[in-house]
């Protein structure tokens, strides 16, 4: 990433985190209130070059969730009654702005994984966490509701292995071989008018 563009991810992060601040604290009350649990979800995700990082969300879901599966159907009976509302709106991705502060993630990127599915597609990763992984991307606009697209009756993790992932990785690597300032630009704008969607 070159040095300008680093320049005006930590920028944006830092008054996104100061402008966000009276949301941040509404968030975190409500998870308080809701459940007394931490606020805030940690988990590990590969970053550039496969290093290590710990993403942070705002919890949506029970504690130690994460236990019973990795991936999330439609109303999950783990998902907590202010969690719904934090993911409907994508205030749970909030914190990741300090991911982004950190160097470890950029605003457009093809979204970090864990380290088990990253490993099921190794070489498409190895192209694209040449650079730092991101908050959104295409794939992450198309798949914004990606949540309802596995029935109460579907198995999760070979739908997510089989069609949802490959087609993600696919939009991501599109998108590195023409993406430009300008047009990281349009995927931000394109993602709060999402947020409306």
């Amino acid at each position: 990433m070159p040095a300008a563009c680093r320049i005006f991810n930590k920028i944006c992060a830092a008054t996104g985190l100061i402008v966000l601040s009276p949301i941040f604290l509404a968030a975190a009350w409500a998870i308080k209130y809701d459940d007394g649990g931490p606020v805030f979800y940690a988990q590990t995700r590969i970053g550039r070059d496969f290093r290590q990082f710990r993403l942070l969300k705002f919890r949506s879901m029970v504690v130690n969730a994460d236990r019973a599966g990795l991936l999330t159907a439609a109303c999950d009976s783990r998902t907590t009654r202010t969690g719904r509302w934090l993911r409907k709106y994508k205030i749970d991705e909030l914190p990741q702005l300090w991911n982004v502060f950190k160097g470890e993630m950029q605003l457009v990127g093809p979204r970090p994984e864990v380290a088990y599915y990253v490993e099921k597609f190794r070489e498409q990763y190895a192209a694209l966490l040449t650079d730092a992984p991101g908050i959104t991307d295409p794939a992450s606009l198309i798949y914004r509701h990606e949540e309802a697209l596995f029935p109460a009756d579907t198995e999760l993790e070979t739908q997510y292995l089989s069609e949802i992932l490959p087609d993600k990785l696919r939009l991501s690597l599109a998108y590195q071989q023409c993406r430009s300032f300008f047009s990281d630009l349009g995927i931000l704008f394109k993602t709060v008018l999402s947020l409306a969607s």
